[in-house]
Formats: structure tokens, C-alpha cells, sequence
């Protein structure tokens, strides 16, 4: 009972912390489903970035946690931005997966081309004409005219120039 007594106010605010993850885990989780929902987004993309949604309030909710409980705010300080820095060398050695997930979040939100598009890409040493036959966080899945599957990384569908050539609800043929 002695911990209660001296550490009320500290207990306290570390359950109004956990409330409070789990009430945004529930709203973001909502959000991000109705918003793949009305977009009409596959559920393994929009599962992915739940999760990178809940990886983000979790790490802001450990900081928290250890302001609640009275660690110095320059000492997380320092022990975060030590932190950033050796994950941030890792992660340049790393650049492509970095890009390619950041990548295939602004894919999803942006949602240029579905799931069915057959698309041309715009590379002058391998151009592809390919229908789209599915979008990961790292990768696109692409078939060709001949069968081929062709895995083309996030990342260079930015940096590309894409053609949408047809849309698989696009059933109306035009006549003069």
C-alpha cells in the first residue's frame, strides 16, 4: 500500500494513458478501415498501415509513460535522439525498404490505380505493359500480356511515369 501512497498521482495518470491508447488504437483503426472502405482499398493494405498507425501511437505512448514516471525530458532526450541515430545509420544502408514502405503508404492514401489496371510504365531501358494483379507495402504485383509476373518495387512507381491504358470496370467501347 506504501506504492499507492507514494506514487498515486504517477498510477493514475499511466491508466489515463493506457484509456487513452486504447480509445485512439479504436478511433485510428476506424478511421483508416471506413476511409479503405469508401476507397474501395484491399484489406491486407489497409490492415498494414493500422498497424504502422498503432507501431506510431505505441513508441508516443512509451514516451509518455516515461515522462508520467518522472524520467528527466533530457534525458529521453538524449537516450531517443541516440536511438534515432543508430536506427537512422541502419536505415541508410537500408534506404530502398525505408522508401519503398514510405512509398506504398502514399499509395495507399493516394490510390492512383487499383487492383485490375492495366497500366503502362514509362522506363526507357524496361518499359512494361501489365495489369496490376496486386499492391503490397514493398511491392507491386504485376501480369503481363504473356503471363508473366513482374515485381515492380513501390518506389520506382513514384519516381515513373504510369499510364493507366484500362480500368476492369471500363466496358464501354466508343463508336463514331
Amino acid at each position: 500500500m506504501k506504492f499507492l501512497n507514494d506514487f498515486t498521482q504517477e498510477v493514475i495518470g499511466t491508466g489515463i494513458l493506457f484509456l487513452l491508447v486504447i480509445i485512439l488504437r479504436i478511433i485510428t483503426s476506424k478511421l483508416v478501415r471506413r476511409y479503405a472502405r469508401l476507397s474501395h482499398i484491399m484489406e491486407h493494405r489497409t490492415n498494414l498501415v493500422v498497424k504502422y498507425l498503432h507501431l506510431l501511437i505505441n513508441i508516443l505512448a512509451a514516451i509518455a509513460l516515461i515522462m508520467i514516471w518522472g524520467v528527466r525530458t533530457k534525458d529521453i532526450f538524449i537516450a531517443v535522439s541516440s536511438f534515432t541515430t543508430v536506427v537512422g545509420v541502419a536505415m541508410f544502408a537500408q534506404w530502398s525498404i525505408l522508401s519503398n514502405i514510405t512509398s506504398g503508404i502514399i499509395l495507399f492514401f493516394s490510390f492512383p490505380f487499383r487492383i485490375g489496371d492495366f497500366i503502362c510504365i514509362h522506363d526507357k531501358d524496361f518499359p512494361i505493359e501489365a495489369e496490376i494483379d496486386d499492391i503490397r507495402a514493398f511491392h507491386v504485383y504485376l501480369k503481363t500480356k504473356d503471363g508473366q509476373m513482374v515485381v515492380y518495387p513501390n518506389n520506382l512507381l513514384l519516381q515513373k511515369g504510369i499510364s493507366i491504358i484500362k480500368h476492369p470496370d471500363e466496358t464501354i467501347e466508343f463508336t463514331d
